[in-house]
């Protein structure tokens, strides 16, 4: 099956945050780095709808897992 993609700034749409460049740099310098022993989901930056959201996309594999990735890797650098 075919995965659409999904640029960073529509992922930050979906998550119902600022998705101008800037407003992303700003967001992960605020709350990077999550800890490697919490999940993406878990962390304290999220709503509960949000945590939903990105739990859903990396277990279910759906459309957004890599662009969930990309926003993985980019809140555990430092």
């Amino acid at each position: 099956m075919e995965h659409p993609d999904h640029p960073f700034t529509e992922l930050f749409e979906q998550l119902g945050l600022a998705s101008e460049p800037e407003a992303i740099k700003r967001f992960i310098d605020r709350h990077a780095p999550i800890p490697e022993d919490i999940a993406l989901p878990d962390a304290p930056c999220w709503n509960e709808g949000q945590a939903e959201f990105l739990r859903e996309a990396i277990e279910e594999d759906a459309d957004w897992a890599e662009v969930v990735d990309h926003l993985n890797t980019s809140l555990r650098k430092g």
